[in-house]
């Protein structure tokens, strides 16, 4: 595939240089794909494999790389073969870690091999080793970003150029940044793996993606963008893991972000990170998320580590001390909130939704009416809301939906202040 051929393009381009930075030569030893007759350009004394199986238990193989993808069949089949042959591992396969990422973490342990993934979270983006290494001395209070390309490229795109969702999407399509079903990718689900990993070695537990709520960017329109430009935010897709009392607190959803934050300079298919820890305070990282040749240098970064004889615990600690997370119910979220109302024109509708929104407690920082409505018609508001929780602000949306005074589904977005 394509992050597959840009890694043996780098290991051929990195050479000399790349033998000297891990301490001794990198030899490609053997391949294995779906086809072999593609006009890959590989190392002429490399192998083939028909079975990518039978390759990981190769015994003249010391690192095994995975750029299969997919979190069943051959990818696990393959990671699990290798581990279990007591070889380091090398994956860019977030899905197969977001399912599995323990139970083969368990195996490496027993075998004394390393699970490395730079690559499965931000692409080019040092974050993991970041998290797990480089800020081991912090105490992360929260962790949140722009994880997905795709999803940025059309949020920019709709911002600057001022286009449909739906027009941003085939573009994204065209140029090769969408798949043909983009779902996984703007229905948030890439992003909840990617983060549902950082979770894990952010607060010392076992990967609970499945513990993610997750919206995707499908509801977003042109009227939201508009809004969020005029009230000084910019919307992104965010992957949001805070520890609360309440418990792990995991979220993707899209975000109302100051233009002033780092995230939201974030534009086109670029990947940005946050860490929020104590006593260091935010730490970002930006650069590119995806692509065949960002992606292979974390591989290679991956592979120069292991060459070094230095690796980690695959989630900054053995499984053994990893816990189960208490998941905080997205019910108790606290933040400000946008809402965008279809109001009939209808005298007492205005007062009927301060009403509901006084009933549960909802300060409200402000209201802006989006034009005037003809006899009859539906004038279309933006509130701004200070601080509240998710029931709340659903409770007494659900009641003024009942009143009857709206057209249409009110549109929520979580506002993330820095």
């Amino acid at each position: 595939g394509i992050v597959g051929a840009a890694f043996v393009d780098a290991l051929a381009r990195g050479g000399n240089a790349l033998a000297a930075r891990a301490g001794r030569p990198l030899k490609l030893a053997a391949v294995s794909a779906r086809t072999r007759d593609k006009g890959r350009k590989l190392a002429p004394d490399a192998k083939w494999y028909d079975d990518a199986v039978a390759l990981a238990r190769a015994p003249d193989v010391d690192v095994f790389v995975e750029l299969i993808g997919g979190a069943e069949g051959v990818a696990r089949a393959c990671v699990e073969a290798a581990l279990e042959s007591g070889k380091h591992v090398v994956t860019a396969n977030k899905a197969l870690l977001a399912a599995h990422g323990p139970s083969l973490a368990v195996t490496a342990e027993a075998r004394g091999v390393a699970l490395a993934y730079e690559a499965a979270v931000a692409g080019g983006i040092p974050i993991v080793k970041t998290l797990r290494e480089s800020l081991a001395g912090g105490s992360p209070k929260r962790v949140f970003g722009v994880l997905n390309g795709t999803c940025n490229y059309i949020l920019s795109k709709m911002e600057t150029e001022g286009l449909d969702f739906a027009d941003c999407l085939a573009d994204a399509q065209r140029l090769g940044y969408a798949e043909a079903d983009p779902s996984f990718d703007v229905g948030g689900h890439d992003t909840a793996h990617k983060l549902a990993i950082l979770a894990s070695i952010a607060f010392g537990t076992l990967v609970d993606a499945e513990g993610v709520h997750v919206e995707g960017i499908e509801r977003i329109t042109r009227a939201d963008i508009r809004a969020a430009d005029e009230l000084g935010y910019r919307i992104k897709l965010l992957g949001v893991a805070a520890m609360t009392p309440d418990g792990l607190e995991q979220r993707v959803h899209p975000t109302m972000t100051p233009k002033s934050s780092p995230i939201a300079q974030a534009m086109g298919v670029l990947n940005a990170v946050t860490i929020d820890s104590e006593p260091i305070g935010e730490v970002t990282l930006t650069g590119p998320g995806a692509g065949g040749p960002a992606t292979a240098a974390s591989v290679v970064s991956d592979v120069v580590d292991l060459a070094r004889g230095r690796f980690a615990p695959t989630f900054g600690a053995p499984v053994a001390s990893l816990r189960a997370p208490d998941r905080a119910p997205i019910q108790r979220h606290e933040g400000g909130y946008y809402v965008r109302l279809a109001v009939s024109d209808r005298p007492g509708a205005m007062a009927a939704i301060a009403t509901r929104m006084a009933e549960r407690n909802i300060s409200l920082e402000s209201i802006m009416q989006r034009g005037r409505a003809a006899a009859g018609g539906v004038v279309p508001v933006v509130l701004i809301t200070h601080a509240t929780s998710e029931a709340a602000i659903r409770g007494a949306l659900d009641r003024v939906v009942e009143d009857g005074y709206l057209e249409g589904r009110p549109q929520v977005i979580r506002i993330e202040r820095e």
